[in-house]
């Protein structure tokens, strides 16, 4: 059996890792006001969070990753918070590619980027498809809602199907952003709050949860090894006995 290491009394069970990790990444205004700064240095140093820790579950050997990032709520923040992560987003993306390419990470986005500028768009598409060719996915949602997802997917099929007087889970599924991978098997959410903020609410029927009272910029890779270990030692039924 194979095991990750970081402390004595610490373990990670490598032959039973979650194979879809999400994480709701809240908590940086909060971290930013207690230190007398404004919201946006707080969304800074959260990004530098995300990054590391998508490459550590890369490392771990998690081939899928989720962050929300931004949520269709979000755009009632006030405009200056909202410029401030447009503009991050902007100058993240022209980094990103390189930096993910080096570490085989396939990003994704998640998502309505209909709201979004045309440049960022391109982008992001064009990220997409240089990252293609690469098995380990790092999923980023950006103006996402689980209500929205639902909604959307359930739009397309329509319209791939006029007339269609039913849809399967299998064709709902087939058709929400995250076509093709497997539902989260563990979502975090950091910050002391507890409960899903409209993400990912149709594939967390049967996730393992994980809260922590940790702002996300404090969020460290031992403490995604904390997670891990708790979701190691609970009972999976999926319904059964």
């Amino acid at each position: 059996m194979a095991f990750f290491r970081r402390k004595q009394t610490e373990t990670i069970d490598l032959t039973a890792l979650p194979q879809h990790i999400a994480i709701i990444m809240d908590g940086n205004g909060r971290w930013a006001k207690r230190r007398g700064m404004p919201r946006k240095y707080g969304h800074s140093q959260g990004a530098k969070v995300f990054r590391r820790i998508a490459t550590y579950c890369k490392e771990l050997g998690i081939k899928h990753f989720t962050a929300y990032a931004f949520s269709t709520e979000n755009w009632k923040r006030p405009q200056d918070e909202i410029d401030s992560i447009m503009k991050l987003l902007d100058e993240y993306l022209d980094t990103a590619e390189k930096e993910f390419e080096q570490d085989e990470i396939r990003l994704t986005f998640l998502g309505d980027r209909t709201r979004l500028s045309e440049e960022l768009q391109a982008k992001m598409n064009d990220i997409e498809r240089r990252s293609s060719r690469f098995d380990n996915y790092c999923n980023i949602a950006i103006n996402y809602g689980g209500r929205d997802e639902i909604l959307h997917a359930v739009n397309s099929y329509l319209a791939e199907h006029p007339g269609a007087e039913h849809m399967t889970e299998s064709d709902l599924s087939a058709h929400l952003y995250t076509a093709g991978q497997p539902d989260p098997d563990l979502i975090i959410r950091p910050s002391g709050e507890q409960r899903l903020s409209n993400f990912l609410l149709w594939q967390a029927a049967y996730a393992e949860f994980y809260y922590s009272d940790i702002l996300w910029p404090d969020f460290t890779e031992r403490d995604l090894d904390r997670a891990i270990l708790a979701y190691q030692q609970r009972n999976r039924r999926f319904g059964g006995v």
